[in-house]
């Protein structure tokens, strides 16, 4: 990976490839619009746009813009105390999803990340450019309207049981951050969301990863009336522990 600085602004290339181009404005959502390379959107805490970057960097893409959550998030919405550049949300996210995909996990491919330091040097804010994983839709869009065969649970309970072999613990498992992708030889899943996770030592923590995982199932059930039993769970573990 390759770090380069323009005055304030602090960049983190996963292919020596992106150095070539003029990756400062690949972080502005005007100059894409004004391309027409927007291709959707999504609304979180902000927004995600979607772009057309497949010339560019052989992938479609979501631009992501970190913004804080809970009470923090309404009095400083995007700005971050700096410590060092390793610690900073977009570099450490961008960073690991280089290593799970190396390691040849379902996740999208790296592209790019940045970031803007304050004036005073406090604080910075950050953006983070990935691959964007064509016709998916997360797990609570599908369970509202079918149920899904064994085989994908258990599908999902490999790829869990594959990130925690590698000692990483993902800190926000839950059903929204697990994709179904239709591809022309079947479905497979993929793993999102890696902002804040990292590697930890022992196994003391992976049950309650796991658990995390199922309460937020459960959640749905009651908030979006998703379709998830028993059965379902027991498919997942089956799968977790085959892989072991």
């Amino acid at each position: 990976m390759i770090e380069r600085q323009d005055q304030n602004c602090f960049f983190l290339l996963a292919n020596d490839s992106y150095a070539e181009l003029n990756y400062r404005q690949f972080f502005s959502p005007d100059y894409w619009l004004k391309k027409e390379r927007v291709s959707g959107t999504a609304k979180g805490r902000g927004t995600t746009y979607f772009l057309q970057t497949a010339d560019l960097f052989g992938v479609n893409t979501s631009l992501r813009h970190y913004y804080r959550g809970g009470l923090w998030g309404k009095i400083i919405r995007d700005r971050y105390r700096f410590i060092a550049l390793s610690q900073t949300r977009s570099f450490a996210e961008l960073r690991l999803l280089q290593k799970l995909y190396v390691a040849g996990l379902p996740v999208p491919k790296p592209i790019m990340a940045v970031v803007e330091k304050g004036k005073l040097g406090i604080c910075y804010r950050a953006d983070i450019l990935m691959e964007k994983i064509e016709n998916a839709q997360d797990l609570t869009a599908l369970l509202q309207h079918q149920t899904l065969p064994s085989e994908i649970w258990q599908q999902i309970g490999g790829l869990i049981r594959q990130l925690h072999d590698l000692q990483i613990c993902h800190t926000d498992l839950n059903a929204h951050n697990i994709l179904l992708q239709q591809t022309e030889t079947g479905q497979k899943c993929w793993l999102l969301d890696f902002d804040k996770c990292g590697e930890k030592s022992g196994d003391f923590w992976k049950q309650g990863n796991l658990e995390r995982l199922q309460r937020s199932f459960h959640k749905e059930i009651e908030r979006m009336k998703i379709q998830f039993s028993t059965q379902n769970w027991q498919d997942l573990l089956s799968g977790y522990h085959m892989m072991g």
